[in-house]
């Protein structure tokens, strides 16, 4: 059964203190700008514009709340590290990102979102040995592979799981692409076990 298909937009908000009552559970993405996590969620709940897809990197400048049920929200994080926006601007981003993982008692796990043949950037790595030290278990997609050969894609999947090694946190990763659909069944399979389906 697909549980996602029924997502429906409720808010965006600039603070965390305008979020939902902080009950449940929740699952957000997070990743780079151009990593494609709109795409993501919109392949994700089956839905061609839940999630508006922008070829400007860095658009999602808000935290958008999406509801699966009254239980269970997912979480679209504001993108990290590419937009051509203010300093200013990135730096607010990150501290309403940094205050939602920090605080957040409804958050069951984090989607880290990559683009396969850019993955392990700085700020990645820094939220990676952030949720470890929080304990939080994050799934990372290594989106866009259909843009790789299935060699390719393969040496890249031995690379990270060689980079992670040092985490004792539950750190999953897959291939997948958001263009074709390819692991979303994966995906699913992780999502449900978070969200306890």
């Amino acid at each position: 059964m697909n549980h996602y298909k029924n997502a429906y937009f409720l808010l965006s908000v600039a603070d965390v203190k305008q979020l939902p009552p902080d009950q449940g559970i929740e699952v957000a993405i997070v990743g780079r700008s151009n990593a494609g996590k709109s795409s993501v969620l919109n392949r994700i709940t089956q839905s061609k514009n839940l999630a508006r897809v922008s070829k400007t990197p860095g658009r999602t400048q808000l935290v958008n709340i999406f509801v699966l049920d009254k239980d269970r929200r997912l979480v679209d994080l504001p993108g990290y590290g590419y937009a051509k926006v203010p300093l200013a601007a990135k730096l607010k981003w990150q501290k309403t990102v940094d205050a939602y993982i920090a605080a957040r008692a409804a958050l069951k796990g984090l989607v880290l979102v990559m683009d396969i043949r850019h993955p392990f950037k700085e700020l990645d790595m820094t939220l990676l040995d952030y949720c470890e030290h929080k304990h939080l278990p994050v799934h990372i997609l290594l989106n866009k592979a259909d843009k790789l050969s299935k060699g390719a894609a393969a040496k890249v999947l031995q690379e990270i799981k060689a980079s992670l090694t040092s985490y004792d946190n539950s750190v999953t990763f897959q291939l997948f692409s958001a263009l074709n659909g390819s692991g979303v069944k994966e995906l699913h399979a992780c999502l449900d076990r978070w969200y306890e389906w």
